[in-house]
Order: C-alpha cells, then structure tokens, then sequence
C-alpha cells in the first residue's frame, strides 16, 4: 500500500491534527511493514494561492505556454501525479473560524483540474477521476460541532473530495481542543482509538482479498 499524508496545519509540530497524522503513520509502520509513506506538510511548504495566473496557466494549451506558466502547471501536476499513485490518502485538516485552513484550500483548488481529476458528463453532471482510493480525513476543532450547523467543514469536505473521484472519505474528528486540557485530551483519545481500530480492519480486508 502506498499512504499518502496531507498535513495542512500551520502550528507544526504543536499542531493537534498533525499529532493525529503522526499517530496514524506509527500505526500503519505496524500494521504494514512493507507499505510506503509520502508525506506533504503545506503548513511548512504550501502551495501559491490560487489566483488569476495560476487559472490561466492550468487554461493556457500547453504549446502556448510561457516558462512562468509551465512552472505553475508543473507544480499542479507533481500534486495531482501524488494523489493518483496513492493507494491510501490522508488528509489532516484543523479547522480554522469554521472552515479549512487557506493553504489547504489552495492546494484543493490546485488538483481540481477539468479533463485531469474531473470531468462533465454529455449529461452535464461532474465524474470524479481519482476513484479506488481509501481515504480518510483527521480532523480537529477547538470546540464541538459535529452533527451540528456549526460543522460547515464535514459536508464542504465530503462533497469536494467526492468531486474529484475521493468518495466515502472516513472521518476522524477530536473536538474540545480548546475547552481545556482534560476534554481536549479525551478528544484526542477517543480519535486515536477510532484509528487504531479503522486500520487494521482495513488490513484484514486487503489480507482477504
């Protein structure tokens, strides 16, 4: 299995997501020996913001292309390379005021590509592209928001991923990061065990197949 990990948190390692990632990583070297594990860190090496020479660049035909725009494309092609080669994909995304972290959704904006990780149908509907993957999305808030409107992070995810082929991505979240250290070390916990137990059954199923 290749895994590849997204870190996205700009506190590095004080970062409670990137603990989760770290804890993960730990626990697939167990449960799979002879996997590999490519991380990217945009906390520490993000992505250009996405802006109006970036879109045309990715728009320009590829023989009209400058160097400037040959670069940037590049850079899009390395991100978008990384997520089809990957068996399994993680994504560590803190949540900040409510959403994603902004270089999280520079690099989400970077690898939703027309014609490359999505197309449109005759029908008009939109087909993912990156399909067979296992993915999984560790999460982390300050305070407590899932099942409730407050948690605009959990369905915007699922519906872009699924949008460039990422479908039925599994969501571990650890909430109360904020609330003190006892709730947040208890929902640190409790994601860890969600972890521990989501990994090795999908070992099993592989093992299975």
């Amino acid at each position: 299995m290749k895994t590849l990990v997204i870190l996205s948190s700009i506190l590095g390692e004080r970062s409670n997501s990137r603990q989760l990632a770290d804890h993960l990583v730990q626990r697939l070297r167990q449960v799979e020996p002879g996997g590999s594990i490519r991380i990217r860190d945009l906390g520490a090496d993000p992505v250009p913001y996405f802006d109006g020479a970036t879109a045309g660049a990715l728009f320009t035909p590829a023989e009209q292309r400058t160097a400037q725009q040959r670069a940037i494309v590049a850079r899009s092609d390395e991100l978008v390379a990384e997520l089809f080669d990957a068996d399994r994909i993680v994504f560590a995304v803190p949540v900040y005021n409510f959403s994603l972290p902004a270089q999280f959704k520079s690099y989400l904006d970077y690898v939703a590509r027309a014609g490359v990780t999505f197309r449109y149908t005759a029908e008009g509907a939109s087909e993912g592209l990156i399909k067979n993957k296992q993915v999984i999305v560790l999460s982390t808030r300050g305070g407590k928001a899932v099942g409730t409107p407050d948690d605009t992070l959990t369905p915007y995810l699922a519906q872009m991923l699924a949008f460039i082929g990422l479908a039925d991505p599994v969501f571990v979240q650890a909430e109360g990061m904020a609330l003190g250290q006892p709730v947040a070390e208890a929902g640190l916990a409790a994601a860890r065990q969600r972890i521990d137990v989501l990994l090795p059954a999908a070992a099993e199923v592989r093992q299975a197949a």
